[in-house]
């Protein structure tokens, strides 16, 4: 599944959820990467954000997704099925 949210289309609560959520799991701040052992059957998460003149990816799988990032990832899975 693959989705591309852009804030600018939210309602200004769920744009404030949004921010409220990067800020939290300090998305900028993680790194590009987060390795797990090849397991099976596991999602994998690519998350792109962009804000102003920054940008970040983070990869990783659901074995060793941060709690902190749980909420964001939850959220945007929802939109991506909502389209």
């Amino acid at each position: 599944m693959t989705a591309s949210i852009n804030t600018e289309t939210l309602s200004p609560v769920e744009e404030d959820q949004i921010r409220q959520m990067v800020e939290v799991a300090d998305f900028f701040n993680l790194p590009a990467t987060i390795a797990s052992p090849s397991q099976p059957d596991r999602f994998h998460y690519q998350i792109t954000i962009e804000e102003g003149d920054r940008s970040h990816i983070v990869e990783f799988d659901e074995s060793v997704m941060p709690d902190r990032l749980s909420p964001l990832v939850d959220w945007m899975t929802e939109a991506a099925r909502r389209g």
